[in-house]
């Protein structure tokens, strides 16, 4: 008997290339707005952003306050006039048109589906997430995306998780796994939630945080292994 019936994967930089969805989208609506992306102000970008986001999954922001300062912030600080509510909105056109995926993502799912029950948990914008899903094609694989959005709470929040609990029929917490890249939002979730956890670090980050994870990976195809030993 399988230990695992469920699984619940993160989005970006689990199952979707973020990192090179950001990357190209940072470039081209900058070059349409005819402002120069210098690598100053592309790190600074990603310092700014990752701040707003920690600040959003602590409860300390919302995502509208997110989305709709970032950019303002960084204009601010470079002391480029330019409006940051307009710009933010045709960068997520251009976010939206993103859906390169992680290494042998969509086999993965294409492999997985067929003895397990698999679902999207992001907190990602709603139209983007809809969007890069349907055009990478995952979304021919999993049974719904739960996006934060959508519910009105955020991961890592219970009560996130709860109401993605109560929309999976025939739940069981034993026999459920939550795959994400991210400590503070899908591990620290997964854990307060009583859900087994794997953490996706290519990058072989620290656990800062000493969480008890239950499995660490570099590649999804590492994940294979996982199941296939809790089957035996």
């Amino acid at each position: 008997m399988k230990k695992y019936k469920t699984l619940l994967f993160d989005a970006d930089n689990t199952l979707l290339d973020f990192d090179k969805t950001e990357k190209e989208a940072l470039r081209k609506t900058f070059t349409m707005q005819n402002i120069p992306f210098t690598p100053a102000m592309k790190n600074r970008y990603l310092q700014i952003n990752t701040a707003l986001w920690n600040a959003y999954e602590e409860g300390r922001m919302t995502r509208e306050e997110v989305i709709f300062t970032r950019f303002g912030k960084l204009f601010d600080e470079f002391h480029i006039a330019e409006d940051g509510v307009q710009f933010e909105h045709i960068y997520q056109k251009e976010l939206g048109k993103g859906h390169a995926l992680m290494p042998h993502a969509l086999e993965l799912v294409k492999y997985l589906k067929k003895d397990y029950e698999l679902y999207i948990v992001t907190n990602g914008v709603s139209a983007t997430q809809h969007s890069r899903l349907h055009d990478s094609g995952l979304d021919q694989h999993i049974r719904k995306a739960f996006i934060s959005e959508e519910i009105g709470y955020r991961k890592p929040m219970k009560e996130y998780f709860d109401y993605c609990f109560a929309h999976i029929p025939s739940f069981e917490k034993e026999q459920t796994l939550i795959i994400g890249d991210s400590l503070s939002s899908d591990m620290q979730g997964g854990i307060h939630a009583g859900i087994a956890t794997c953490w996706m670090n290519p990058k072989q980050k620290p656990n800062v945080q000493d969480l008890p994870i239950t499995y660490e990976i570099t590649h999804l195809k590492e994940l294979y292994s996982i199941l296939e030993e809790d089957e035996r």
